[in-house]
């Protein structure tokens, strides 16, 4: 009976979901996620990462929905299949199709922060390669060349989005500018802000960068001290609540074996 109650439903939901995304519903569907509410914070989320193309978005909100329906739809049915009745199915499918809907938002985030963890640490070696290269006399846009075309990483590629602007013809503060919007990272923002003061204004930018380097040497520094520090309260977890207690355990048992010994003669 169960089955006879299962089946029919997922072949059902099935169809359902066959006619939505195949007939004409399938353009409704779509100039609902085009319009959504959010997509300016998550086409940003979205662009930091790399998927910076309009359909990058639609892709990304195309597969939020569908791990949400089959997320729901095979809870539904297993919940159906294990007896329960069907409000307690559909509440639970509408449950973890909201839990899945989120947890594909929290991911893209989690993404997105690892990347810019990535770029702050790229951040200090990048920009002594930047200060040297202009210390040998090249240029602020050759120096950039030759960092985004030697080097890997997050910020050799943002730095080779900048270079491609200024030879498609925008001007090099205006491109800069963009970068440092685009990378939610302090340390980018205040060596931009620098840079382009420096280029405008026709100041020396090898003591600029100089100060740069030892900033970003300096705040490196202090992350690796602050996830020394959390690394040193997190093994102290097992020693007092693991170690300790079992060698206390120890010390005092022959101790507790000779008072029950001498309690039963």
């Amino acid at each position: 009976m169960k089955l006879s109650i299962a089946i029919p439903t997922i072949f059902a939901a099935s169809g359902a979901f066959w006619l939505i995304f195949a007939s004409g519903p399938k353009s409704d569907i779509k100039s609902r996620i085009a319009s959504a509410r959010d997509r300016a914070s998550t086409t940003a989320r979205l662009a930091e990462i790399g998927k910076d193309q309009p359909r990058d978005f639609e892709a990304f909100r195309t597969r939020q929905l569908a791990i949400s329906a089959i997320s729901g739809l095979i809870s539904f049915a297993l919940v159906l299949i294990a007896g329960r009745p069907p409000v307690f199915a559909l509440l639970l499918s509408s449950l973890l199709a909201v839990s899945a809907y989120i947890w594909v938002d929290r991911d893209l985030s989690k993404k997105v922060k690892e990347q810019r963890r990535l770029i702050d640490d790229e951040f200090p070696a990048v920009i002594e390669m930047y200060s040297l290269a202009i210390s040998a006399g090249e240029t602020p846009l050759v120096a950039m060349e030759r960092i985004a075309s030697s080097a890997s990483g997050s910020l050799a590629r943002e730095f080779t989005a900048v270079v491609a602007q200024v030879k498609k013809g925008k001007a090099f503060h205006l491109a800069l500018d963009e970068m440092s919007r685009g990378v939610e990272s302090l340390l980018i923002r205040r060596f931009v802000d620098s840079l382009i003061i420096a280029t405008l204004r026709g100041t020396p930018l090898a003591d600029v960068l100089q100060r740069h380097t030892e900033e970003a040497r300096q705040v490196q520094r202090n992350r690796v001290m602050g996830v020394a520090a959390k690394a040193e309260i997190s093994m102290m977890v097992p020693v007092v609540f693991l170690i300790l207690p079992i060698s206390i355990l120890f010390a005092l048992w022959p101790s507790l074996t000779n008072l029950n010994l001498f309690t039963g003669a």
